[in-house]
This record gives C-alpha cells, structure tokens and sequence, in this order.
C-alpha cells in the first residue's frame, strides 16, 4: 500500500469529514491520527512527529492558517490544506504561511490521495537541499550558481537567476508573489507583481522549449509560481 504505514495527522472539527478521511487514509496504508482543534493539532504534531499534515482552515479555537505558521516555526512537516474556502485571497495567505498545497472541499479521496503522495516525496527526496536541480533539458547549479541548458551555460541576469534559484529550491511547490518578491528583490517590492510577470516571462523565453506554453515554470493563477521538475502526467 502506497502509505507504508506513514503516520499522518488529520486535523478537521467535523466528525463525518475526520471519519471520512481516517478510513480512506486508512484504506491507503497510512496510520491517521486525528485532532479537533488547534491545540491538540499542534501538541500531536509536537508529540507524534507525522510525516504529513491534513489540515481544515476552520477551527474553533485558531484560524488554521495561524497553526500552520505556528507549525512553520518548528517543523518543515508537509501540510496540506484542505478548505470549504477558495477564494485567492484564503489560498495565499496560506501558502505563504508555509502551506504546501491547497485541496478545496468537496474533493475526490483519490486527489487528496495524490497531493499527499506528491507531498510526501517531495520531502522524502530532499530536493531542497540539493545542489542541482533539473527539469526538461535544464540543470540548475545552486552550488556553482549557473544555469545549463542541454550542457550550455545560460546567460542569466543576477535577478534572473535568484528567481529560477528560488523556485528550483522549493520544485513542485506554490511560492506566492510575496514570497517570491520578499525572497528575490527584497520586502519593500512585495507589491510589484508586475516584475515577476516580467522575469519569467524572460526565464521562459530562455529555459522552456515553447514559452507560450510551458511546462515547468507554471502560472498558479492570481497566486504565484511554481517550478515542476517531472513531465506533467495530464
């Protein structure tokens, strides 16, 4: 089973939903444990070390976005969110308290399934400390801070750089504008989204085989970036 026996913490208000996805966890091999509110979920996660998060947004006693920041403070856990809420609004501020995805409610057991996987490879593979990361015919150098493309040094701008640098150090995750902004060009830009319209554009006419339609320097509409190092499956 693809859980192998994974412990993973499921953290909802509502008895139907905790059931619900206790048994599909279940089903899929993982050891669910389960919270009801921001307290317990964080003293769980302080006791239990789960490899993973389900995290709802409302809480009785604590946003759940607030418990994910509170969780950034200690622990680089996988925590997704799931959320009646899908406005853009809801879906950054999450994000940028260190959410690694976003699942809005109703959803299919067999998408949360895959965006937990996806979650849980991501940080088994510890990409993020990794010295290249590559994606298409492209490698990135953190170590040496060059681009190569199918074996050629690409000329980047030091800003063109730090971007795709920033993303290839988080691969596959959403990092909202203000992430991007506050990590590349400092906190005093974090409202000129225009300029990350504009570096990747230039970063897609460079990296991608067909900017106008990338495959690995993806648009998360009215939220952010994101860097995919697999070839998309559909």
């Amino acid at each position: 089973m693809s859980g192998n026996g994974r412990s993973v913490l499921v953290v909802d208000d509502e008895p139907l939903i905790l059931r619900g996805l206790t048994a599909s966890l279940g089903a899929a091999g993982y050891a669910v444990t389960t919270a009801t509110d921001a307290a317990s979920a964080l003293e769980s996660a302080a006791l239990r070390h789960p490899a993973a998060v389900v995290l709802d947004l409302r809480l009785p006693d604590m946003d759940g976005v607030e418990v994910c920041r509170r969780l950034r403070q200690w622990s680089d856990v996988p925590v997704i969110v799931v959320s009646a809420m899908d406005s853009e609004l809801q879906k950054i501020a999450a994000l940028d308290a260190g959410a690694d995805d976003y699942v809005t409610k109703p959803y299919s057991a067999g998408e949360l399934l895959a965006r937990l996987r996806a979650a849980l490879r991501r940080a088994s593979e510890s990409v993020e400390g990794a010295s290249r990361v590559a994606f298409g015919d492209v490698v990135v150098d953190l170590a040496l801070q060059q681009v190569l493309r199918d074996g050629r040094l690409v000329h980047l701008t030091p800003t063109e750089y730090q971007l795709v640098a920033t993303l290839a150090r988080h691969p596959g995750k959403v990092l909202t504008h203000a992430m991007l902004l506050r990590s590349v060009w400092g906190v005093a830009y974090q409202g000129e989204t225009h300029y990350l319209r504009v570096y990747m554009a230039r970063l897609r006419r460079k990296l991608e085989v067909d900017p106008s339609r990338p495959r690995h320097l993806l648009t998360q509409s009215g939220v952010g970036y994101r860097l995919v190092i697999d070839e998309p499956g559909g």
